[in-house]
């Protein structure tokens, strides 16, 4: 059942500032947050704004973060842009982003992607079960829709360097693999990312399904030999491989 939302007053919103950030930006911070509650499928018990510019950071350069609690549950989004104004405006967007998706079916929008946990099936030989991923983030970003859909890796193309790529979960925090490696990603990036070193295989799918089999990893990341975008190969709880392609390669 859809709860009522509960309106947000830009005095409530907590706004946090490191540098010199104008008086205005600030009131359009709050201002954005109260506009983006309304969106909310559950009540927003809260919004905290972190707006930075100065020493530490290029000078060309102002970063917007948020976190919306929502009826206990955690939206976070963070922009960069060459001016506050711009970079709220970002960061606005893409937390709407977010606000729509998790009005939508919980169970599933966590189908529609890769389809982790589905039913199970009798006999028959192992088939492959393709999906696609449109997603386009930073790795910080990607990392937070990996948490919320609860999976242990995640597909998506990274916004900077227009690289396909996959987060993943590690024994202290959490990995990034691309295509071709980019230690030093611009990007913003929590320091409990690690960046991998090495570039992905070429290979097939059917390829990298037989190099699942072999390592028993978790996935397989890799370059498609046919259009040289990423794709992920991993066991589906039903049996069957799940292949996940990025969706410009389609």
């Amino acid at each position: 059942m859809r709860h009522r939302s509960i309106a947000l007053d830009p005095a409530d919103v907590q706004v946090k500032i490191r540098g010199r950030i104008r008086s205005a930006d600030v009131r359009r911070a709050r201002q954005t947050m109260a506009d983006l509650a309304r969106l909310a499928h559950e009540p927003v018990l809260g919004a905290k704004v972190k707006l930075a510019t100065g020493p530490g950071l290029a000078m060309e350069r102002r970063t917007a973060e948020a976190v919306l609690d929502i009826q206990g549950r955690l939206i976070r989004a963070q922009a960069s842009a060459v001016s506050t104004r711009a970079a709220i405006h970002l960061l606005g967007d893409r937390l709407r982003t977010r606000l729509l998706e998790i009005t939508r079916d919980w169970e599933n929008r966590r189908g529609r992607h890769y389809q982790q946990r589905p039913p199970g099936r009798s006999g028959g030989e192992r088939r492959i079960v393709r999906t696609f991923t449109a997603a386009r983030a930073v790795p910080d970003e990607a990392v937070v829709d990996m948490d919320q859909l609860d999976y242990d890796f995640l597909l998506f193309t990274e916004a900077t360097t227009g690289q396909d790529s996959v987060v993943y979960r590690t024994g202290d925090g959490y990995r990034l693999a691309q295509l071709v490696p980019q230690p030093d990603l611009t990007a913003p990036m929590c320091a409990a990312i690690s960046v991998s070193p090495l570039p992905a295989p070429r290979l097939t799918a059917e390829e990298a399904i037989e190099r699942l089999e072999l390592t028993g990893f978790a996935f397989v990341f890799f370059a498609d030999s046919g259009t040289g975008g990423g794709g992920l190969v991993y066991r589906r709880d039903d049996g069957n491989y799940g292949l996940v392609n990025t969706l410009h390669d389609a």
